[in-house]
């Protein structure tokens, strides 16, 4: 790592400083682009106090909430920084929440303000703005003549996001993040995944989405420009990025999916892309993916990544790392430790199969309004005192240190009194002739293990090809062709409803 990057990954402990920084090493570099224009680092900083002002002046105290729809725009970025300046707690959410799954944040989150464009909820009563409100109220008070005093601001420990998961898999839960832990999970995450003042990232996850959100703070680190992509726009995805000179893309595999066949019909465009860097958490980015992408797009190379939104980031694997060290997502965050444990909560020796468990300053504070919860994920470590996330995610570690993610406890399973993952079988799954995405779903009381693929391929095929791969024990009893499998918001394998789809109950 340079010295000009580690003097930019030197621990912040407020999250607009890192902001702050940019603008003040880089004002008239474009710090963020979306489809209606650019902001500089500049403009960015003043617009972020502007509102700031704006949200007191709506009675917006420190510590209040503000639920923010986290549409991909320059100014989502204005009232996320405005927001924290003042010492309140941004709670962004996605704009495709439907009525009831917002009702249910807002009663969790009690705001004091909500910024929505969807038009006022039935019973809602918190105080509403829409984005063309907020809009209206930062011009009014940037044409001020007199700049406004600066508030106190909040402390390190102070809470800053209230970051609500997908809720995929069980009713959203709400990580309480403080500015510190922020601080030092983007820091050290930037010393591991190395943007470059000159990188332009090609931002088209929801900022809802941690993966997302964090692209605004490691960009800051950079001082390089972020472009809100419209996800809308799905057939023009080559274009955008070949006219942004995108140079680095995060993303997960149904995005990488769509992003391989969108290349695959503009072959002489894909030679005019600036790509150097695509960066993979949230879900498993198989192999064969990851092989393509690089075929596809000379020049540029994979990062896996693990992480879950209780620490931000677990592990980071070095670009390319998966080709020398097959299924590794890599090594612990600087500062940081990962652990494998037994039931009884042992130490396991590298080569061991065990839950992975986490320490560092970049464990978040816990669950909002669900105290038993947190106490039973972030538990004290009865020799040392520290504080210890237990994912509820399986693995091992190398003599290295390096990280081999196998599932979570109810992804591992028997087939035919072999021990198997999810993960194994969709990475193998995946390599197949024809499969673009692909999901495995561990057997139940009412169902037994089945392989869900997206593609041209027949389920019969993909079984066949499988025993082959991985042997009669290992190949799942049952396979279904889909045309597409459904994705969550954030692009993730909705699996919820894939098991209401396989079971006949959604069409």
């Amino acid at each position: 790592m340079s010295a000009v990057v580690a003097q930019r990954t030197e621990q912040a402990s407020l999250v607009p400083t890192l902001l702050d920084r940019a603008a003040r090493e880089r004002p008239e570099a474009t710090a963020v682009r979306d489809p209606d224009g650019a902001l500089t680092y500049a403009a960015l900083v003043q617009m972020s106090w502007a509102a700031c002002t704006w949200f007191a002046e709506q009675g917006v105290a420190p510590g209040d909430r503000i639920a923010i729809q986290a549409a991909g725009r320059r100014l989502t970025i204005a009232a996320l920084f405005g927001c924290l300046r003042l010492g309140a707690v941004a709670v962004p959410y996605s704009p495709e929440m439907t009525s009831h799954q917002l009702a249910y944040l807002l009663a969790d989150t009690d705001p004091t303000l909500l910024i929505d464009d969807r038009g006022p909820l039935v019973r809602c009563a918190v105080p509403r703005a829409t984005s063309e409100d907020f809009a209206a109220g930062l011009a009014a008070v940037l044409e001020r003549p007199a700049a406004p005093a600066a508030p106190p601001g909040p402390a390190p420990d102070d809470l800053a996001l209230l970051l609500y998961t997908s809720g995929s898999t069980a009713q959203p839960k709400g990580v309480a993040c403080t500015h510190a832990q922020i601080c030092f999970a983007a820091g050290a995450i930037a010393q591991r995944v190395v943007y470059r003042p000159d990188d332009v990232v090609f931002c088209r996850l929801p900022l809802s989405f941690d993966y997302g959100l964090y692209q605004v703070f490691l960009s800051a680190i950079a001082g390089c420009t972020l472009v809100l992509a419209d996800a809308a726009q799905h057939t023009d995805l080559i274009r955008q990025l070949a006219s942004h000179g995108a140079t680095v893309m995060p993303l997960v595999p149904s995005l990488a999916t769509m992003l391989l066949a969108l290349s695959a019909r503009l072959p002489a465009a894909t030679g005019e892309l600036r790509l150097r860097l695509f960066t993979n958490t949230g879900e498993h980015l198989p192999p064969a993916t990851a092989d393509a992408l690089r075929a596809r797009f000379p020049g540029s190379g994979v990062q896996m990544m693990f992480g879950i939104s209780e620490c931000k980031r677990i592990t980071i694997a070095e670009v390319d790392g998966y080709l020398t060290r097959p299924g590794s997502v890599g090594r612990a965050l600087p500062g940081t430790q990962v652990w494998i444990r037994d039931p009884a909560g042992e130490l396991l020796a590298p080569g061991e199969t065990g839950e992975i468990c986490v320490t560092g300053p970049h464990l978040m504070e816990g669950y909002w309004n669900a105290p038993e919860l947190t106490a039973q994920r972030y538990r004290l470590d009865p020799t040392t005192g520290e504080r210890v996330l237990h994912t509820g995610d399986f693995g091992r570690l190398d003599a290295d240190g390096q990280l081999y993610f196998e599932g979570r406890r109810d992804q591992i399973f028997k087939l035919r009194g072999v021990r198997i993952s999810t993960t194994e079988i969709e990475a193998a799954a995946a390599a197949l002739p024809g499969v673009r995405t692909v999901a495995m779903l561990p057997p139940v009381a009412d169902r037994e293990a089945t392989l869900c693929v997206a593609g041209e391929v027949t389920a019969e095929e993909v079984l066949r090809r499988l025993r082959e791969l991985l042997g009669p024990a290992k190949t799942p009893p049952r396979c279904r062709a889909l045309p597409a499998l459904p994705l969550t918001r954030n692009g993730k394998v909705d699996r919820i409803r894939l098991d209401r789809m396989v079971q006949g109950s959604e069409t």
